[in-house]
């Protein structure tokens, strides 16, 4: 490589070579010959001491340093990552890339596409933004109205602007959802004022700007139990609905009509993502501290002990331990962690397994799920007494009670239980989400694998029937 005097490959910018990487239009073949053939390309000044064995290792790095979770995670926290992906700057990023695919939509040819399953329902939104969903139509949440009971196929869910649909979240019986100007809208079961529209009573049939947060683009909503929570595109956190254990974070038990920010997490830093259980809510700061608040009876909150938390309280075990917290996920009785090295961590109530620890033992702080250790997990997703965990490499574990064929076990029992984290063997997914006793992922091609119940139509087959394994949707 310009052996001869003239410009080699190894003396272009290292910004150009990363473009000619990323535009080219290079297949799997074109790659690993450029890795043989360059296995003595170094980064050149600016870069560092870093030596690279290629090219495309050098554009790894770069892409690297550009990834938003990367830049904010502390420089220690960045060279322990590395060190799990045993120092290969490809490993990094395919880790770093999976992550954001499986939060926030899996890339296919023809663009993003994200699915989330509810209580008994399964929301899809297509590469154009449309929602689409099956299952139960109670309450009108499958935007069908009040004469429509159940859908066992999949339906377009209208909205009143032709924005595209950015996120969706569903829990129990209402959704809430942001455009692409960062709009909320929220319709179905409106208890206790969940759906954040003042004073109106009884379900909303139609997807409704919530106009309190019209001027106030989010980024992130999250359904619980009869309240709901949105993360503002500047990190701030707005709560609205029922308060009866804390859930709110407001300091008190007040049911709220309309959005009101939480004023103590403005104050502890920038909110990245929300997650919201039963009665509980689990915030997660850009700095990669974890708060919690709303019902403890279960150790869902992570604090060591029974009991309320009417406003957010920092989870101290994992400062303790000097972990950034990358994303959680809330569910029913127990919590789940994922943490910037791709380490899971689990705690609450261990009833039928969904802590993966082995056993039946309430957890009363986070404990790291010792069976993942030598995996990267980029997902979690925990619902009613099981655990899906989803790693950089495609790969799908699953544990606590099957219920329904819920996990997709084919050699196990519809009530048995899974008490470690055991491998979904034979498919290759992308994204992830668990509903009351069903399943739907999400893989690099857009295709739907489904299991589970299917008794409301919620995995879009007809006739219904339980699937003790993976089908196509």
């Amino acid at each position: 490589m310009g052996d001869n005097g003239g410009l080699g490959l190894d003396q272009l910018p290292h910004h150009l070579l990363q473009k000619i990487l990323q535009l080219g239009d290079f297949r799997a073949a074109d790659l690993a010959s450029l890795e043989a053939s360059c296995y003595t390309f170094r980064a050149p000044i600016g870069v560092g001491p870093i030596r690279f064995k290629s090219m495309t290792e050098n554009a790894a790095f770069q892409s690297c340093q550009s990834d938003s979770l990367f830049r904010r995670l502390p420089q220690a926290k960045q060279s322990q990552l590395v060190d799990r992906c045993q120092g290969n700057w490809k490993w990094v990023l395919r880790f770093l890339k999976a992550f954001h695919q499986a939060a926030n939509g899996v890339s296919t040819a023809d663009g993003n596409v994200q699915v989330v399953a509810g209580k008994y329902l399964t929301l899809f939104i297509d590469w154009k933004g449309i929602l689409h969903g099956c299952g139960s139509n109670q309450f009108g949440i499958l935007g069908q109205g009040p004469s429509v009971s159940e859908c066992s196929s999949p339906v377009i869910i209208r909205l009143p602007t032709d924005l595209p649909v950015l996120q969706v979240s569903a829990n129990h019986n209402h959704v809430a959802l942001v455009t692409g100007n960062g709009e909320v809208y929220t319709y179905g079961d409106n208890s206790s004022s969940c759906c954040g529209h003042g004073d109106v009573e009884g379900p909303i049939y139609q997807p409704t700007l919530v106009e309190a947060l019209k001027d106030i683009p989010c980024k992130q909503v999250s359904a619980g139990l009869s309240f709901t929570a949105a993360v503002a595109r500047d990190g701030l956190l707005y709560t609205w609905g029922s308060a009866s254990h804390g859930q709110l974070g407001h300091g008190d038990t007040t049911e709220q009509s309309r959005p009101v920010r939480v004023e103590s997490l403005a104050e502890a830093g920038v909110v990245a993502q929300v997650a919201t259980g039963a009665s509980y809510t689990l915030a997660v700061l850009e700095n990669g501290k974890l708060y919690s608040f709303g019902y403890g009876n279960n150790f869902c909150l992570g604090h060591g002990a029974f009991g309320n938390e009417l406003l957010p309280r920092q989870l101290m075990s994992f400062d303790e331990e000097n972990t950034f917290v990358i994303s959680v996920s809330a569910g029913d009785e127990h919590s789940v962690a994922l943490d910037s090295r791709g380490y899971v961590f689990t705690w609450g109530k261990g009833y039928c397994g969904p802590l993966g620890h082995g056993d039946e033992t309430d957890q009363q702080t986070p404990r790291i799920v010792e069976k993942l250790r030598n995996v990267r997990a980029i997902q979690v997703s925990a619902r009613k007494r099981n655990t899906l965990v989803l790693t950089d490499s495609n790969e799908l574990f699953a544990f606590g009670w099957m219920g329904f064929g819920a996990l997709g076990f084919d050699n196990k029992g519809s009530s048995d239980k899974v008490l470690e984290p055991e491998l979904l063997p034979g498919y290759r997914v992308a994204q992830v989400t668990a509903g009351y006793y069903h399943t739907v992922a999400t893989t690099h091609e857009g295709t739907l694998l489904g299991f589970g119940d299917n008794d409301k139509g919620q995995l879009g087959f007809v006739p219904k029937f339980l699937l003790m394994a993976p089908l196509l949707v």
